[in-house]
């Protein structure tokens, strides 16, 4: 235990990589939790579905952790959420919307009646121990979304929260300048800032600004528009649907989460629907195509997402025309640019007509640029800074904003996850390691993945490899010659053979249904066959080897 006078601040995730945001206060023998969020998978981490924290260190000092308190709910900071709760059932603090979307999660996991959730307003104090959480509105691409106050015996910090100055949300419920300049007034032990858009000069856009662009595209577009965001992006969703109510159109949603999310938001009062402006697939199927809008997920290029089918002409209710408009109105996750582009060349192949960042104003971040930044660093006036949230690159151009602002360089403390912070009334130092790492959680089965697993899963997966290699030609899409079936580490019994044979006519019925389109994307080709060898394996065999098609173009 430390010291009555020091608060120690122990980094587990979100500090010098994007994803898996969750940090520990921990005063005189109490923790509270800051957020608890997942990472989605890189490419190479074959069989996994979610990357969530260590829980480790939580797990060692079990006794001392009283709640978690929640800044927002996006899924980097909310969706390890289920996982630290089945581990360490501690009452959990958040605004209603956040607690709202944490309520799905925890359901689908089977734990809400286990837990206790308790909804706080901006402004609203909750003690725990020693320590007395504020909640502060703060602007971000989510509504209800706060920072915290944290006061100890050592100081009072300051959490931003993800956040920008939006001087006109959609919601018009703005940062709380005033409290936190308040703060700033009685002096701010440190502040710990988001430096996502840190190398981005100027300020960051407000939500508003994207109503007049998309506007001019419902002004141009004589057919259906079609319109992808983050499922929890309920600012930019009111702003669609306002639209389509003043343009006479009606608006179908496709997409599990985000159906979920707009009945959440709306059932909170975060989003205002006129009735009958919302519609399902079956009454949208008699309305002419410049009378309709599809809002869907997708944004990131999901194979087999509802904007992916979309794309590929393989949606069971929609079809995308020549004329029709597409709007991506998300941001490119770095790794997902390849995806999206295809998912773009798709709709051209359509006729549609794409609008997205690169070229227009149909998207802009929550998280504010360097002017955002300077002005919470002006109103806080931290005697200690950490930057938070982002690369290390992001967290370095920080230091350099806060150093040229005039904060001396031994008092800003470069940070990653695993180090632990300790902080007096007149020093801050990395104090220590704690235990930290990833965990892999397969979705499909009942117990989380450790590195070896996955390591061992790169070559052959938990229940073998089976690689499908198909040879294409380049030019027409068809096959050159028979695919190729090889397994390692699958099944070892007699009817190996058999199986294997059985698994070459699923992937050449494969080819037979998929589109031209599918055949000439060797990416998207990949992805149905994975997905139907995936279903062969599982019902004849019971098994889930990782399935790798190797599409060769010659």
């Amino acid at each position: 235990m430390i010291d009555d006078d020091s608060l120690e601040i122990v980094i587990l995730g979100g500090v010098g990589e994007f994803g898996m945001n969750m940090m520990a206060f921990r005063h005189r023998g109490n923790i509270v939790v800051i957020d608890a969020g997942l990472m989605f998978p890189r490419a190479d981490l074959l069989g996994v579905d979610l990357v969530i924290p260590d829980l480790s260190y939580l797990l060692e000092h079990r006794n001392e952790v009283r709640a978690v308190a929640l800044t927002h709910g996006h899924e980097d900071h909310i969706g390890a959420l289920p996982y630290l709760l089945s581990a360490l059932p501690v009452p959990v603090y958040g605004t209603p919307l956040t607690l709202g979307f944490a309520r799905g999660r925890l359901a689908e996991h089977r734990i809400l009646n286990q837990v206790q959730l308790n909804s706080v307003r901006p402004r609203e104090t909750v003690e725990v121990g020693d320590m007395r959480l504020e909640f502060l509105d703060v602007t971000h691409s989510i509504a209800d979304g706060v920072g915290l106050a944290i006061t100890t015996a050592a100081g009072t910090v300051i959490h931003s929260g993800d956040f920008k100055f939006d001087q006109s949300p959609p919601d018009l419920r703005r940062s709380d300048y005033a409290r936190f300049a308040e703060y700033g007034e009685r002096g701010v032990l440190a502040l710990l800032s988001d430096s996502t858009n840190s190398e981005n000069p100027g300020y960051t856009p407000s939500e508003d600004s994207l109503r007049e662009p998309l506007e001019q595209v419902f002004h141009v577009s004589r057919r259906k528009i079609v319109v992808t965001c983050f499922a929890s992006s309920i600012h930019r969703i009111q702003i669609i649907l306002d639209l389509a109510r003043e343009f006479g159109r009606k608006v179908v949603a496709v997409g599990r989460s985000l159906r979920e999310n707009i009945a959440v938001a709306r059932e909170l009062g975060h989003l205002k629907v006129e009735p009958g402006l919302l519609v399902d697939p079956a009454e949208a199927d008699g309305l002419p195509p410049n009378e309709l809008v599809l809002l869907t997920t997708g944004s990131q290029g999901e194979p087999l997402s509802a904007l992916s089918r979309l794309a590929l002409g393989k949606h069971k209710d929609f079809e995308i025309e020549p004329g029709d408009s597409v709007v991506i109105s998300a941001r490119a996750i770095p790794g997902n640019e390849t995806r999206i582009s295809h998912l773009i060349n798709h709709f051209c192949r359509h006729g549609a007509r794409v609008y997205e960042e690169r070229h227009c104003h149909v998207h802009v971040s929550g998280h504010g640029s360097q002017e955002d930044l300077k002005l919470m660093l002006n109103l806080t006036r931290p005697r200690f800074f950490i930057p938070i949230h982002g690369e290390y690159r992001q967290l370095y151009s920080h230091m350099l904003l806060a150093r040229d602002m005039g904060i001396p360089e031994e008092r800003i403390l470069l940070v990653e996850t695993g180090d632990i912070i300790r902080l007096s009334p007149d020093s801050a130092v990395v104090c220590g390691r704690a235990s930290v790492g990833m965990r892999y959680i397969d979705e499909g089965v009942t117990a989380e993945l450790d590195e070896t697993v996955v390591r061992d899963r790169r070559q052959l997966s938990e229940e073998g490899i089976v690689i499908s290699v198909i040879p294409i030609s380049k030019s027409t899409g068809r096959l050159t010659g028979d695919p190729e079936m090889l397994s390692r580490g699958h099944v070892l019994e007699a009817a190996g053979n058999r199986l294997m044979e059985d698994a070459r006519d699923v992937v050449l019925r494969s080819l037979e249904e998929c589109t031209e389109e599918e055949r000439a994307d060797p990416l998207v080709l990949s992805e149905v066959i994975r997905a139907d060898l995936r279903k062969f394996f599982r019902k004849r065999a019971g098994t889930r080897p990782v399935i790798v098609p190797l599409v060769l173009e010659i």
